[in-house]
């Protein structure tokens, strides 16, 4: 059977096999800054940051990409391994690897999302694997935000905010010809009306703030130019134009 893998450049095959005992002793040498024991103590691990990268496949991003991000996972976690928790390393490192590599593919996300959120998210990703570390149970979402000082309603949006998002036309059952989409789950979804109304409140939330409020107060609150002009402190020619902009721009997103 060939085990032979190639990726960045590597063959997989020529890596060498470890036994626990010498991976204890490689890990204590490279902590106390022995080079020579932290090249061979990488070189022997990256077995298992390709098999972490393998779960990504699926992603659009480059499996090199990844593959060297999962390899800055297993940097860090050979530098914050303790020996004294008699504990395997490949159990502490791998949901360190895959925390590396998510953040990256939330930062390559084209859905943004706000630094603080992903900070959060980050940290609470942290205090989780910490967590579970230390009591070797799995970590819930108010052992997490305790660990924060946190409420839990912030590390759960913080943690939903950093999901892969997921196409309302994702097929999640198949039965022959007939296939369920995301959308069909949701009530209301298959009204081409309802799909509108979301891209236009996409195309609102890009605008400015100023011309958010003024078509508020224009289409929602029904007050000519000449009020709004008045309420914001500005010229009713200055409304009319910034009323025009922001029409067009949305048109543009919605058409």
């Amino acid at each position: 059977m060939n085990n032979r893998v190639e990726i960045c450049g590597l063959d997989t095959s020529t890596l060498p096999k470890l036994k626990h005992e010498e991976m204890m002793e490689l890990i204590v040498k490279a902590q106390n800054g022995d080079e020579d024991a932290r090249e061979k103590f990488i070189m022997a691990n990256l077995r298992l940051v390709l098999s972490v990268t393998q779960r990504f496949a699926a992603k659009k991003q480059s499996a090199d990409d990844i593959f060297q991000v999962g390899c800055i996972g297993l940097i860090k976690a050979m530098e914050n391994f303790n020996v004294a928790y008699n504990l395997r390393f490949s159990t502490y490192a791998v949901p360190m690897i895959i925390g590396e590599i998510r953040r990256f593919l939330r930062d390559c996300s084209p859905l943004r999302v706000s630094r603080s959120v992903r900070d959060t998210a980050y940290h609470a990703l942290q205090a989780r694997q910490q967590i579970e570390y230390e009591t070797g149970d799995a970590a819930t979402l108010e052992d997490i935000a305790a660990a924060l000082n946190l409420p839990v309603s912030d590390v759960v949006y913080a943690l939903d905010g950093i999901s892969d998002p997921v196409s309302l036309y994702e097929p999640i059952y198949h039965d022959g010809d007939d296939t369920v989409l995301v959308m069909d789950q949701i009530e209301g979804s298959a009204d081409e009306n309802a799909l509108s109304r979301i891209d236009i409140d996409d195309a609102v939330a890009a605008l400015g703030e100023r011309e958010r409020k003024i078509l508020m107060m224009r289409f929602y609150e029904g007050k000519t130019q000449m009020e709004v002009s008045k309420e914001i402190g500005i010229s009713q020619a200055q409304v009319s134009r910034l009323e025009k902009t922001a029409i067009k721009i949305i048109h543009n997103k919605v058409v």
